[in-house]
């Protein structure tokens, strides 16, 4: 009876930490220098009222049509209420971030589609921020 109290822990526990970290592969350059292509990173879940400017986060990318979950990895640029970066990202209509909206940015311009191009990103795509590197 020990045993199966035991198992049942475990798997509770496991369970509990994949809920809550994953661990990505970084793909593409958009990130270059600071991680690079085949690069892993630890991810915790946090909610968006959680995240601040200059964190780097990982969201659900919905703009590859791929079986599964498709994940990038981008610098949060400005958070809720924070100053719209229009002087960045022109496209922004409102003079402060919207509630449950980001603004991500790639550190490497010329290579990251980011919020230049596709403007506020919402909270139901954001997973987490990245703790470290793993490899």
């Amino acid at each position: 009876m020990a045993l199966v109290g035991l198992a049942l822990a475990g798997a509770l526990a496991m369970w509990w930490v994949r809920r809550r970290y994953l661990v990505v592969t970084v793909r593409g350059e958009s990130m270059l220098p600071a991680y690079r292509p085949g690069e892993r990173v630890l991810v915790r879940r946090t909610p968006i009222d959680e995240v601040s400017a200059g964190q780097v986060v990982v969201l659900r990318d919905i703009a590859h049509d791929r079986p599964g979950t498709y994940w990038i990895i981008k610098r949060a640029a400005a958070v809720p209420g924070d100053p719209a970066p229009r002087a960045t990202v022109p496209a922004l209509q409102d003079d402060r971030v919207p509630a449950g909206c980001l603004v991500v940015l790639g550190d490497n311009p010329a290579r990251s589609h980011d919020s230049r191009h596709t403007g506020y990103l919402t909270a139901d795509r954001l997973f987490g921020v990245v703790l470290r590197k793993i490899t």
